[in-house]
Order: structure tokens, then C-alpha cells, then sequence
């Protein structure tokens, strides 16, 4: 492992990051922000949906916020890199391990998350204000579920762009990422399924369901939410799975 090459890369990334930022502001919060505007404050203040539906609607928005963020921020400049720039050369000629390579693209996405997920949390509870019931009744449990996800997310990220090609990218987003995003759980808690049995054993598949729910039990409690243990020991499970995948095709990749 070569530190200084390593943290050269992900200065690089930091930099890039902060040249891009209106753009990857404006692509990270504008549809989370709809979303949040259309749902808890047009549905609601219309009588359609009760008051307290903005407290429930918050973590999934969060949760949505972060995973397209880390996919996003992995996954298409990888899909560039390998396909179109070929700036990736580059980075294979440094004195240091493949696989770090990949890794250093899953902490700069990760962190990229973070943030996404924590600048996200003021800015929808101003649109949903006033009527949002949030508080973290366990801090370091909310914590790690930022983390999980945002892991998640991010290997999800580099398990994507290492496996489509640069003509199936509306095909990421129509057969992966949007089907994510509706049967996620962000929008209602997966007990709002118990009518539909068989569905709401499939969307356990989902990783995003435990992002949700994980967020939803640590923000708001008082809503029903899947247990604590089945959301941390399944997001780790994921964000273990989705890593080793990735780094098996990044390294594909590589030496194709």
C-alpha cells in the first residue's frame, strides 16, 4: 500500500469534486427536493395525506439522497474512464495496488454521500416546515447507519460502472436505480406491504429498503420500521457483497 499515492488520488477527486460542485449540487438535491416539495408539502397541505406523513417521508428521502449520490458519483466516471476518456490508464500506472484504485473511488463516494445525506436533512426539513417530528434518539447508531449506507452506496456505485457499458447507462437508471427507489421503502415503511405478502418479502432484496428503515428508526421511532439488528447486519451484508463484486470487475476491467 502506497499512502501518498493513495491520498494523491483522492486529492485529485476532492478537487474535481469541489470544481464540479454546482453541478453535483444541483443534480444530487433537485429531485430529492421535488420530491419532498410535491409529496409532504402540495399532498399535505391539500388533506391527502395527514400532517405527520412528513416526519415518515424525511429518511427515505435521505436515504434516496445518498444512494443515487454514491452510485453517482462512482459509477459514471468510471463509465468514462474506462469507455470514453480513458483517464483510468493513468491511475494503473501508479505505484500501487489495483484494488486500492477502486477503493479509493469507494471512499471518495462515500464521503461524497455523507455529505449529500447530512446537507439534505436541513434543506428538506426547511421545505417541510413546520409540522417535522425528527430527533436522533441514538446518535451513534444514526451514525452507523450514515455510514453503512453510504458505503452501500458507493460499492454499488463501483459494481455498476464496472459492469455496464456506456449504452446501457438509461438502462442503469429505467431497470436498477428506479425500480430501487419506488419498492425502497422511502416513501411509505415496509409495513405499509402487509397487503401484499409476496411483495413485501421481495423488496427484502432491496438494499435501499434498510437504508430507509434503518434511518427511519433512528430519526423517527415513533413510525414502524423494521428491528436495528436486521437493518445493520443486512446493510453490512450488502455493502461486504457489493464491494467484492465490484472489485472483481474493476480488476476485469483493468486488465482488459
Amino acid at each position: 500500500m502506497n499512502w501518498k499515492t493513495f491520498l494523491a488520488m483522492l486529492a485529485r477527486d476532492a478537487h474535481v469534486a469541489r470544481r464540479n460542485a454546482f453541478q453535483l449540487v444541483f443534480q444530487t438535491f433537485l429531485q430529492p427536493l421535488l420530491f419532498v416539495f410535491v409529496f409532504g408539502r402540495v399532498m399535505v397541505g391539500s388533506g391527502y395525506m395527514p400532517n405527520s406523513y412528513k416526519s415518515l417521508l424525511l429518511p427515505g428521502i435521505i436515504a434516496i439522497t445518498m444512494v443515487f449520490t454514491g452510485i453517482w458519483a462512482v459509477a459514471m466516471p468510471l463509465i468514462a474512464e474506462f469507455q470514453w476518456t480513458r483517464e483510468i490508464e493513468d491511475r494503473l500506472l501508479a505505484p500501487i495496488d489495483i484494488s486500492w484504485i477502486a477503493i479509493e473511488k469507494v471512499i471518495a463516494g462515500t464521503i461524497q454521500a455523507v455529505v449529500a445525506g447530512l446537507v439534505v436533512i436541513p434543506m428538506a426539513w426547511i421545505v417541510l416546515h413546520p409540522g417535522v417530528d425528527i430527533s436522533i434518539h441514538a446518535p451513534l447508531s444514526f451514525v452507523a447507519i450514515i455510514l453503512l449506507v453510504a458505503i452501500f452506496s458507493a460499492c454499488g456505485g463501483l459494481a455498476l460502472g464496472c459492469s455496464i457499458n456506456q449504452q446501457h447507462i438509461g438502462l442503469m437508471f429505467g431497470m436498477v436505480i428506479t425500480p430501487m427507489i419506488f419498492f425502497g421503502c422511502a416513501y411509505y415503511p415496509w409495513s405499509a406491504l402487509d397487503n401484499f405478502p409476496v411483495l413485501q418479502k421481495i423488496v427484502l432484496i432491496n438494499p435501499l429498503v434498510y437504508a430507509s428503515e434503518g434511518l427511519r428508526a433512528t430519526l423517527v421511532p415513533q413510525f414502524p420500521h423494521l428491528s436495528g439488528i436486521a437493518v445493520f447486519v443486512m446493510l453490512l451484508f450488502f455493502d461486504v457483497l457489493l464491494l467484492v463484486l465490484g472489485l472483481r470487475q474493476f480488476g476485469k476491467k483493468a486488465i482488459s
